[in-house]
């Protein structure tokens, strides 16, 4: 946690990662960030993965150092709380962030009826306002079918997309709010999913290989394309990555392995200069065949030895439960982590923001809050009901707390 954003005020109506996302981010910078949820929970609040008892891990990661408000959205008088959040005074208060359709009353329109400074950052699936997910986007995007081996598409499970997308959610509130500071204007931002995906694409070079070489980048499995990188398997079952991106990495394999003579005998056999990335990626297999047996004959904690210090570039494959039970990284001993106890799931490390701002201490890490858990609250700070007409709200169901009631 950080206080550098302390003077803004976020409400966020979203789901699933990237506007959450892009939520969290500011909250862990210290902006005040009110989500505000369906009485009961949105569509996310149960999603994989679980605890034991149902409780979504999933939807507390994604919602760390958030407020969160429980109203009847598909009541009037829920969504006239709803704008009313929104759109209430302050400074730097005024700012939307959702990726969901907009309900009655809370487009953008409405709102800047209500507040015209407002900022209204919205998230849709492709440019035309058509539905698209991570996974969508990610099969029209070309890597599918350059990962792995052969013709089949391989769909990766990480949603790079949506995280990609929610930090520039984060990114284009910082500019829009310094744009309405200088000249008291608010506006609406759109991204959308598919436009992150075009994006990037096109910033790796691999639009421009179509229309400038006619050429697109195959599947070649664990390989680095343009230079060398190949996954090896160690003696004792384990498997690594080596890679040499640079010239002196590519002489540090050489001189930690003890085979730099052998590998530089696969310069001349190729035709090919190993001092340059092109000529590695040329000969990647004719290296890889030389460092496998080195590899196969030593085990994961004596190749860790040979490397530590020598400059080579590796790293190991490791799944979930062996990334955090033995990578250091991955604990309290990294400043990123806390052991924080989150409601209705129990104490488990909980990562901050992964800046670290010298002007700023560091702050522990919040958890996600319990829905609802700050209707009162919000409602009584932000919009100055009394303790009657927050009891009469409770009374209709417009509004919850964190007991559902």
């Amino acid at each position: 946690m950080s206080r550098l954003l302390e003077d803004l005020r976020i409400v966020e109506v979203s789901a699933f990662v990237a506007a959450p996302l892009g939520g969290m981010t500011m909250a862990q910078m210290g902006a005040e960030v009110i989500r505000i949820d369906p009485i009961g929970g949105g569509i996310d609040f149960t999603r994989w993965p679980v605890t034991r008892e149902g409780a979504s891990l999933y939807w507390a990661g994604l919602n760390k150092a958030k407020r969160s408000v429980a109203l009847a959205l598909d009541k009037p008088e829920g969504r006239e709380i709803a704008r009313a959040i929104i759109t209430a005074p302050g400074a730097g208060a005024g700012i939307f962030l959702t990726n969901l359709p907009p309900s009655r009353g809370l487009d953008f329109t409405t709102l800047r009826a209500a507040r015209s400074d407002l900022i209204m950052l919205r998230l849709v699936g492709n440019r035309d306002r058509s539905a698209a997910v991570d996974y969508t986007v990610n099969a029209a995007s070309g890597f599918p079918l350059v990962t792995g081996h052969g013709d089949a598409p391989i769909n990766h499970v990480l949603p790079a997309w949506d995280i990609a997308a929610g930090l520039y959610l984060a990114t284009g509130l910082l500019a829009a709010e310094r744009h309405r500071t200088r000249t008291g204007e608010g506006q609406e931002v759109v991204l959308a999913l598919s436009d992150v995906m075009l994006a990037t694409v096109g910033n790796l070079g691999y639009i421009a290989d179509v229309q400038i070489n006619g050429s697109a980048r195959p599947a070649i499995g664990n390989d680095l394309y343009g230079s060398f990188g190949r996954d090896f398997a160690t003696a004792d079952g384990d498997r690594i990555m080596i890679i040499a991106l640079t010239p002196r990495q590519w002489r540090a394999i050489g001189a930690a392995t003890g085979l730099a003579d052998r590998l530089e005998m696969i310069g001349p056999m190729m035709d090919v200069d190993l001092e340059t990335e092109a000529g590695r990626y040329e000969a990647r297999d004719a290296i890889a065949a030389v460092l496998a047996r080195w590899c196969a004959s030593r085990s994961l904690d004596e190749i860790g030895r040979a490397f530590t210090g020598t400059g080579v570039l590796w790293g190991q494959f490791q799944d979930f439960r062996q990334l955090v039970r033995r990578d250091p990284r991955c604990s309290e001993a990294n400043p990123l982590f806390g052991a924080v106890e989150q409601p209705g799931a129990g104490r488990y490390l909980m990562p901050g923001l992964p800046l670290d701002f010298s002007a700023q201490e560091r702050r522990p890490s919040r958890p996600a809050p319990r829905l609802g858990e700050h209707t009162d609250l919000v409602l009584s700070e932000v919009l100055g009901l009394s303790t009657g007409e927050i009891g009469r709200l409770h009374n209709e169901r417009v509004v919850a707390g964190p007991d559902g009631r």
